[in-house]
């Protein structure tokens, strides 16, 4: 060999062995990558107990590696399905703008029917023969009105001669008073009903309400309608009392808790506060729960330490209190888990429309057993659960090996991020609605209940009881 072709093989040699030091530096880089994405993945998708994938069978779920990419004919299905879907969106969109509904006829037929005659003057009556008249019909209001209720009770007494001979008959007679809502209190049990009325029911408040009295006739101050509310919520506290153990004794509700403006008499402003709403699914029987506005686990616990069957909340995390508590099954709501992909379509909308089409996917399911319990006149639960578990199950697994394959596809702090995440971390939970055909998919009944306090108001007092007690009038 040469010095030239010596001096050629040092230099392969030398620059095979930087390669290779450069290749052992590289596979160390790559398993400490590894680890990390192992980390990040355990911090984003871990729970108490290590999280498992969901089981082939939705009754095993009362009992992982990543998936680097999706099924290639399930992302052609998913491409074909998605654009669909957004196609007859836009369709169905645009023929409503143009669509005109028939209106919905006046429903009367609770009213009372005043006739009022209107006859044509008649020269000769006997030259004519009544035909079918004409009717029209118009609806008149007649305004409430308020009056005095003024009961006199007339007093007798006994004649002197006979209270001689019978001392012991009664000297003084007269009729008790009919019972009344209140004590020594000036307004009907109508006038107070009025009160809470107008109060939860059209959301007036109290000074609205005063001036509608004004209009009739009678001047009330602020101080004294409190007083009276107070005194009625005093009254109906223990049928408020009733309605929460009767809720409670049920093995199936819909809890949630919502923002609730409420007037601070130290500070003299609105503070936030939250109430709770608890449902009992199969009734519709429900009740509202305050305690000085909190929404913490210590008040869910006391809530609900005393229940046993399924809850269905969204993904708030004081839930995750109850997981794995003796006789408390947690549902999750997939309602929720759909407004945050629809949020992030501004963000993402590829993704987006895809997670959008395997929720739809379920709802459809839902209307599927909607349609056929309509067609029987009553709802078949064991039939609801044998479609959810053909047809609804499967695509819940697919659409958690789609949340596995994308969420490193969405970045980093992204909406998308956000709804995938969140939606993975109780997608169990958001499964075992399909192994009762009483659950529902989502939890709307609630939200549906607590719709109505956005509008509300509550005046603070300065004791904690007639909250509560109040918050019953908020179930009619």
């Amino acid at each position: 060999m040469t010095a030239e072709e010596q001096k050629r093989m040092d230099d392969l040699e030398a620059e095979n062995a930087k390669l290779r030091g450069e290749n052992s530096e590289l596979q160390d880089k790559l398993l400490d990558a590894q680890k990390t994405l192992a980390k990040y993945a355990q911090m984003l998708f871990g729970q108490k107990t290590e999280r498992t994938r969901l089981p082939e069978k939705p009754e095993e779920l009362t009992g992982n590696l990543f998936e680097q990419e999706l099924d290639p004919e399930e992302q052609a299905r998913l491409d074909t399905e998605a654009a669909k879907a957004l196609a007859e969106e836009e369709k169905s969109i645009h023929v409503a703008a143009h669509d005109r509904k028939v209106r919905k006829p006046i429903d009367t037929s609770k009213l009372e029917v005043r006739e009022e005659h209107i006859r044509p003057e008649l020269v000769n009556e006997d030259d004519y023969i009544e035909m079918e008249p004409e009717v029209t019909d118009s609806l008149v209001l007649v305004p409430k009105k308020m009056y005095i209720h003024r009961i006199i009770r007339h007093k007798y007494v006994l004649k002197s001669k006979l209270q001689v001979e019978n001392p012991d008959r009664q000297t003084f007679l007269i009729a008790p008073l009919p019972p009344a809502a209140l004590h020594k209190c000036m307004a009907d049990a109508s006038l107070l009903a009025d009160i809470i009325i107008s109060k939860y029911l059209y959301h007036l408040p109290f000074y609205r309400v005063i001036e509608t009295y004004k209009e009739l006739g009678v001047t009330i101050s602020s101080s004294t309608i409190n007083d009276w509310f107070k005194a009625v919520v005093g009254k109906v506290k223990p049928l408020y009392d009733l309605l929460r153990a009767h809720v409670l004794a049920c093995d199936y509700v819909q809890v949630d808790e919502s923002t609730l403006p409420v007037i601070d008499n130290e500070k003299h402003r609105a503070v936030k506060g939250y109430v709770w709403s608890v449902v009992d699914v199969m009734t519709g029987d429900r009740f509202f729960f305050y305690e000085h506005g909190s929404r913490s686990a210590r008040v869910a616990m006391g809530l609900l330490k005393d229940f046993k069957g399924a809850i269905q909340s969204d993904g708030y995390v004081v839930y995750e209190h109850f997981e794995g508590m003796k006789g408390k099954l947690m549902l999750g709501c997939w309602a929720h888990a759909r407004r945050k992909f629809f949020e992030a379509r501004k963000e993402n909308e590829k993704l987006a429309n895809e997670a959008l089409f395997y929720i739809g996917k379920l709802y459809e399911v839902e209307r599927e057993a909607d349609a056929l319990d309509e067609k029987d006149g009553k709802p078949d639960y064991e039939r609801r659960k044998a479609l959810r578990q053909e047809k609804a199950y499967p695509e819940i697994k697919k659409f958690e090996t789609w949340m596995e394959v994308n969420l490193f596809k969405s970045g980093p702090k992204t909406m998308m991020e956000e709804a995938i995440t969140y939606t993975y971390k109780i997608i169990k939970k958001l499964a075992l609605y399909t192994t009762d055909g009483r659950y529902k998919i989502d939890d709307n009944m609630v939200e549906n209940s607590i719709r109505p306090l956005a509008i509300g108001r509550l005046c603070a007092a300065q004791h904690n009881l007639p909250y509560v007690g109040r918050l019953v009038m908020l179930a009619s």
